[in-house]
């Protein structure tokens, strides 16, 4: 029987492919019980990818042109749930708030508080898609569509960020390190992100260990503009040290909480 973030990417798949599914069909693909199914289709409804009819789901229509780029997200899940579920208890009294792009940040997304007095403004078309649903008030930049991310960038991207001011930013990254701080892979998106982090009384970033140690060619802002990174415990510990010496807090989000998200077989998640 495949393990249960397999089975969601498949789920997934199957909804890519026929925009429905069966439970007993599934059931009898993966070799488990039609319990088993039902639990992974009320996460992923939960999570926002799906809606549940009788005997099985059917895709929820605003996030069906997301199901490559999320299936890629869950198959490289565990760090990120659990790195996004400790940061999300660092957010404090924030109101409103910008969120980036990337897997980790749709994590992060996932794991907010319902609170009808938050306001999240984001470049992520899944991400605005994923807070639509809930109470919490979602704003898309809107501007030119980049395909790889899914984000919003340019002029009507920029002027969106220009009315509002945040009290967090909260990033992912393609690379970090202490010399050249946040890097971005492509400088649209590092643009908007500059702006964002300019408009926001604090910043915090969100990457896995592989991030750290890394530049790419866009520079979005030094390191010491960060005051909280959340990252694993596989983060290179030289690079950990130089950060924390520029006067950045480096939270490494601990195994222990990972049990709150972890997708087994008999408890359902509670984050919402």
């Amino acid at each position: 029987m495949p393990l249960a973030a397999d089975r969601r990417v498949k789920i997934l798949e199957r909804v890519a492919e026929g925009m429905s599914i069966q439970v007993t069909d599934l059931a009898r693909e993966f070799g488990c019980s039609e319990m088993t199914v039902r639990r992974d289709i009320v996460r992923l409804e939960h999570d926002g990818f799906l809606r549940r009819t009788y005997g099985g789901a059917t895709a929820h229509l605003t996030r069906s042109l997301e199901v490559a780029f999320n299936s890629r997200s869950l198959a490289n899940a565990p760090q990120k749930r659990l790195i996004a579920l400790t940061a999300v208890g660092l957010i404090g009294d924030a109101q409103l708030m910008y969120v980036g792009i990337g897997t980790t940040a749709e994590h992060f997304a996932r794991y907010l508080p319902a609170r009808p007095d938050l306001t999240v403004v984001t470049g992520s078309l899944p991400i605005a898609s994923l807070l639509g649903t809930r109470p919490t008030k979602a704003v898309v930049l809107g501007g030119n569509v980049r395909r790889d991310e899914l984000s919003c960038i340019g002029p009507g991207a920029r002027a969106t960020l220009d009315r509002y001011r945040f009290d967090l930013a909260v990033l992912g990254t393609a690379g970090l390190t202490a010399r050249w701080g946040l890097t971005d892979l492509n400088d649209d998106e590092a643009e908007i992100h500059r702006v964002a982090i300019d408009r926001s009384e604090r910043l915090m970033v969100i990457a896995d260990g592989s991030k750290l140690g890394v530049v790419t060619s866009a520079i979005v802002a030094g390191a010491s503009t960060i005051r909280t990174l959340v990252t694993d415990s596989s983060a290179p510990d030289d690079e950990v040290t130089q950060l924390r010496t520029l006067g950045v807090e480096v939270v490494v989000a601990k195994p222990g909480s990972r049990r709150r998200v972890e997708e087994d077989e008999t408890t359902e998640v509670e984050h919402v």
